[in-house]
């Protein structure tokens, strides 16, 4: 849900869609209802086309940090494979100018202020789906959603506390992904029941492909959270992803998650996206690193 590798809190950091930061409600245009406007993704093609790009404040995961899911997206969308793994070393600032660079090797990286490396992708082995397990029915993840919400405001922060992510915020449909997982009993994953929001669609109706990896990022956290030992205040160290068919917007999906391996610090969980029949649209992998151990017995700082 973070997007640095590095221990900084960040949050439920999902990453935004590349776009100058122009989301006033008149540059929306009639009909958006709070959502990004077609502008705001219009100028992010164009700016990413002379490699450069900005991060708008819709696609933050804590306040002023960009959401790692979001990132990842974009970067995968400038790197030329069918499946890439993106690495986060630094938190992702919004609402200013960032780099993009192309890598040897089909690759691209994101730099911020300095030069100082933010993001990197590089192409990488799909994602296997022989290890996905089936889908949960539409059923059982609406049921999960609705515990979810039965829990109270909660959060990935240290202490628990809910921020407005765009992942998995308590933010309307046409301003964040709501990916609000709680386990689906008797199974060691968690779900939850959505419908993609239009306000994130491309031409044809379907989802964005930077939003689709953004859907990715959360689920693996709550499963983490969940079913595993991930502790609240993590990182997201690295994402990878293999986008298998669309998400048309406007019609139930079902996102799962859950544990694959855990050592030390670090935690790695799968993770997919669904239609309401069980049919796979994408299928990914996690990595999560725990915050260091605070000190005991020392004075603060």
């Amino acid at each position: 849900m973070t997007d640095a590798s590095t221990g900084t809190d960040m949050g439920t950091g999902m990453e935004t869609n590349a776009g100058t930061e122009t989301s006033t409600d008149a540059s929306r245009g009639p009909g958006a209802r709070g959502g990004v406007s077609q502008a705001v993704v219009a100028e992010a093609v164009r700016e990413r086309s002379h490699g450069m790009c900005t991060i708008p404040t819709e696609y933050q995961g804590y306040p002023d940090v960009a959401f790692g899911g979001y990132v990842a997206g974009l970067l995968a969308g400038c790197a030329s494979a069918g499946t890439v793994r993106v690495d986060f070393r630094a938190a992702t600032p919004v609402g200013v100018p960032l780099r993009l660079a192309e890598l040897d090797g089909g690759g691209v990286r994101l730099t911020g202020r300095a030069d100082a490396v933010l993001a990197t992708a590089t192409p990488a082995p799909a994602v296997s789906v022989a290890g996905v397990p089936t889908a949960p029915s539409l059923e059982r993840a609406r049921a999960a959603t609705e515990a979810f919400h039965a829990g109270g405001l909660t959060g990935l922060a240290v202490d628990g506390t809910a921020v407005d992510c765009f992942g998995c915020g308590h933010r309307p449909p046409d301003r964040g992904l709501r990916q609000h997982c709680a386990r689906v009993p008797g199974t060691d994953m968690v779900a939850t029941a959505w419908t993609p929001h239009p306000a994130f669609a491309d031409a044809r109706g379907q989802l964005r492909t930077e939003v689709l990896w953004a859907v990715l990022d959360c689920p693996t956290a709550w499963a983490g959270i969940h079913v595993g030992t991930l502790r609240p205040g993590a990182v997201t160290a690295s994402l990878t992803a293999t986008l298998l068919r669309p998400v048309v917007t406007g019609e139930d999906h079902i996102t799962y998650a859950w544990p694959t391996a855990t050592t030390g610090r670090k935690h790695t969980m799968g993770v997919a996206v669904a239609t309401a029949r069980g049919e796979l649209c994408a299928v990914g992998e996690a990595l999560w690193i725990d915050p260091r151990p605070r000190a005991t017995g020392g004075s603060a700082g």
